[in-house]
């Protein structure tokens, strides 16, 4: 199967700054899942969507999107992308400004208008076609954007921050409908909250200075090593440590916050390990809050 993209020593100068630099990997298709593009401010992940969704051509270096160059006229309606500052028209409605994008991907006047309800309907905005973007709220107007984005069933959709700004309800709805629609199309999604893209992703790139450090593959581990992160009620103390240190196969118990303990042990040795850390947390009464096995998308990338 062809991969979704095949990236080999993509380089991007701007003047004498360096943008990406030797940027090589393989984004293999999957059934389901998203792939998350990580790394501080300024590490060139802009440039890369940009790079994938032809907006600028690589200095030098491969890139293939389906086995085509991004500029290919046989992936003509098989990207859409959405900026983070990506703006509605408040001179149109929400249906006019769609039909009109989905024109110029070669729709006729009455198939353009279907798939403007289709779309939308797929966003749960059925409601808005006839209104203007000034009397949505900043969440209906994020999931407008992606409902652009989606016009014509592209194979792969790039998202820039999809949810910075919005409250935790629209945020969350968000996530639902890119988590619903992650068999239609692959996303990648660029972001800073760790915690969302590890809910969605199944594959992360860690870009840092324009160099790709990380590519992670999402996999159940089976190493012997496992980890583990307990969530506490209260502060952890001596007496608490104490009686953990005494489980079967205990490797290591490091306090990560006053509340907080990651775990590792050893399956070989007690492969029922997390059965056993709940009971001893039952027998001594200890209230947690959270358990959650391996290590989480943060630990990974920065430890």
């Amino acid at each position: 199967m062809t991969p979704i993209i095949q990236c080999h020593d993509l380089n991007k100068s701007y003047g004498s700054k360096q943008a990406l630099n030797q940027v090589s990997f393989t984004l293999e298709q999957q059934p389901h899942g998203a792939t998350a593009l990580v790394g501080p401010n300024g590490a060139g992940k802009t440039t890369l969507f940009n790079i994938l969704a032809n907006y600028q051509r690589a200095s030098s270096g491969q890139v293939t999107i389906f086995g085509h160059a991004p500029h290919s006229d046989a992936l003509l309606g098989q990207i859409s992308s959405l900026p983070q500052d990506a703006l509605l028209d408040p001179a149109f409605t929400i249906g006019q400004q769609l039909s009109f994008y989905a024109k110029l991907q070669g729709y006729d006047h009455k198939s353009a208008n279907d798939e403007t309800h289709r779309v939308l309907e797929l966003v749960n905005l059925s409601e808005v076609v006839n209104q203007r973007p000034t009397s949505l709220s900043h969440g209906m107007k994020k999931r407008v954007a992606i409902a652009q984005a989606l016009i014509g069933t592209p194979k792969l959709v790039l998202l820039d921050e999809p949810t910075a700004g919005l409250d935790p309800a629209s945020a969350r709805q968000v996530r639902s409908l890119i988590a619903d629609l992650s068999d239609q199309a692959h996303f990648i999604i660029s972001s800073h909250n760790l915690s969302e893209l590890e809910q969605l992703c199944h594959t992360v790139l860690l870009l840092e200075q324009g160099t790709l450090s990380q590519q992670l593959i999402g996999q159940v581990n089976n190493n012997a090593v496992q980890h583990i992160s307990l969530q506490l009620v209260t502060s952890s103390n001596n007496e608490l440590l104490t009686v953990l240190k005494q489980l079967p196969g205990l490797l290591t118990l490091n306090p990560e916050q006053k509340s907080r303990l990651h775990i590792e042990y050893d399956a070989t040795q007690a492969p029922r390990f997390d059965r056993q850390l709940l009971d001893c947390l039952y027998q001594h009464k200890i209230e947690y809050r959270q358990i959650s096995k391996g290590k989480s998308l943060e630990q990974q990338l920065f430890e």
